[in-house]
């Protein structure tokens, strides 16, 4: 039995423009995703099965190999379809991967619920990266697309600050637990974000050297800040220029402007989580307007 795990992750900064090389700030979260491979006396069979934290079956599908071939499956067919990309890429970059008559019993199991949009494609890509021993970057890049931030904190064991370099990922570990650690808060929006949709809405903007520049020098700074003050005047920095960007209201204008605080869309805007720079009364303030899930920096992030 083989047994692989890979970390979740949240873009504190850099959205959207670290795909055109600015720096961001990228946190690995606590919970991410097992991956259990077992085989099995059935040939040429691969058996796969995904749960979710609360270990209900999600979806279910039966592969022929080596082709890859779809026998039956269970769940959306769209899941299907990228399964079958992401596992033929990876056969494709080493051709030992899923080669023999040896038959195999995948589990997967998530560790936060799926519309979190904590990463459960990352961590499967990153997780099938590792057994197929390939480049998880490369796995990334050739099947999905993206910055790759998110690949960068499925095996990191702390923040990191990450930069494409010529279409190259640099990833730098940094310290990042503030004195103000318990003024921050992560707050979910009660709905899922479509990363192709943000991405495409971003493509349409135009973006120019300063705004990297600006940006990268916002994350640098946050890797660094002592002051809660400092955290969130760079907070708010970020979200006007990311805001004129996309000639769109930051969330804390159209849902919170009474917050006694700042708040960050992380990610792609409008769904999954923000984050909230406050005081111990932030909880109560977001859960009386509807929004439950606000989890302590400390809860969420490994440090």
């Amino acid at each position: 039995m083989q047994n692989f795990y890979s970390s979740g992750k949240l873009l504190l900064s850099g959205e959207y423009l670290v795909l055109d090389g600015a720096l961001s700030l990228a946190l690995p979260t606590q919970q991410g995703q097992t991956m259990l491979i077992h085989p099995i006396e059935t040939e040429n069979t691969l058996l796969w099965i995904s749960k979710t934290h609360k270990d209900q079956i999600w979806f279910k599908a039966e592969l022929n190999l080596p082709d890859l071939q779809v026998v039956s499956f269970h769940g959306e067919e769209k899941v299907a379809q990228t399964l079958v990309r992401i596992l033929t890429r990876a056969k494709a970059m080493n051709s030992d991967f899923l080669s023999d008559s040896r038959g195999f019993e995948i589990k997967n199991k998530l560790e936060f619920p799926r519309d979190w949009g904590l990463g459960s494609s990352s961590t499967l890509i990153n997780n099938i990266a590792s057994w197929a021993d390939v480049d998880p970057f490369e796995l990334l890049f050739s099947s999905f697309g993206g910055s790759g931030y998110d690949i960068a904190c499925a095996s990191s064991e702390s923040p990191i600050l990450y930069q494409l370099q010529q279409n190259i990922p640099k990833v730098e570990p940094v310290a990042f637990s503030p004195p103000f650690v318990k003024n921050l808060y992560f707050v979910h929006l009660n709905k899922k974000q479509v990363s192709s949709d943000s991405i495409k809405l971003y493509r349409s903007k135009k973006v120019s050297q300063k705004n990297i520049e600006d940006i990268s020098s916002i994350s640098h700074s946050l890797s660094i800040t002592s002051e809660l003050d400092q955290f969130k005047s760079l907070l708010g920095r970020h979200e006007s220029i990311i805001s004129e960007i996309l000639e769109t209201k930051p969330i804390q204008k159209r849902l919170f402007e009474d917050y006694n605080g700042q708040i960050k869309s992380l990610g792609g805007w409008g769904g999954d989580f923000i984050l909230a720079a406050g005081n111990d009364l932030s909880p109560d303030y977001f859960k009386s307007r509807g929004y439950p899930t606000v989890i302590p920096f400390e809860n969420m992030i490994k440090s």
